[in-house]
């Protein structure tokens, strides 16, 4: 069949059992449905009813397993953790930024990113700096023994990134940081107003645009 005809015909049948959807509604089925799908037993064979939840659930266990992959690739740069990586990058970018900062710009609760940043100045890796604003609080920056660790740890993440990707085409990471940006941009707004909330008002925060449709 003519590609074009193919295509057409794929649209008309789309459009019929997905009223009101449009062209991009019918390019991400379309994509999605011509996947090559790898033989194996998805998340663990616990897969959720909801689509909602085994998206999650899917992007969690990639996550893992990027975790592990990461720290089987940082061996011997200095880094045990994909998370120190971060912590450094933080540093870098922002030159001489809060601890509280660094802490929240990587999502940890302010006693876990604390523990983090000591440990990575008791391996000599970070130094504190008095802060010129606020006495109280202290400034910090890479010392050359950081910073040569994130050259190092650079390209580690990046051959992880690169297996890990390997399936997907360029377009395919394109479609994937396209589809779930948003998400991560909205929820790392939200999160330090939300983090000390109950569930229901965090929920109730979110959703009532939502309920208003």
């Amino acid at each position: 069949m003519n590609p074009t005809v193919h295509l057409v015909t794929q649209w008309g049948a789309f459009e019929e059992s997905h009223p009101g959807a449009g062209i991009e509604d019918f390019c991400r089925h379309y994509l999605a449905s011509r996947k090559k799908i790898i033989e194996g037993r998805m998340v663990g064979g616990v897969v959720p009813a909801l689509a909602d939840g085994l998206l999650l659930k899917l992007i969690g266990r990639i996550q893992k397993l990027h975790m592990g992959y990461a720290g089987m690739a940082l061996e011997g740069t200095g880094l045990n953790q994909i998370e120190e990586f971060g912590m450094l990058v933080t540093i870098q970018q922002e030159k001489n930024p809060r601890k509280s900062d660094i802490v929240y710009a990587n999502l940890f609760e302010l006693s876990s990113g604390t523990d983090m940043l000591n440990r990575l100045k008791k391996r000599g890796l970070i130094r504190e700096l008095p802060d010129k604003e606020d006495r109280r609080s202290k400034r910090i920056e890479l010392t050359p023994t950081g910073t040569k660790a994130i050259e190092r740890g650079r390209v580690q993440i990046g051959k992880v990134a690169r297996i890990m990707t390997v399936d997907l085409t360029e377009d395919d990471k394109q479609l994937c940081i396209q589809l779930l940006k948003n998400i991560e941009i909205k929820f790392s707004a939200l999160w330090p107003e939300h983090k000390g909330l109950p569930f229901e008002e965090a929920f109730a925060d979110v959703m009532k645009d939502s309920l208003k449709k």
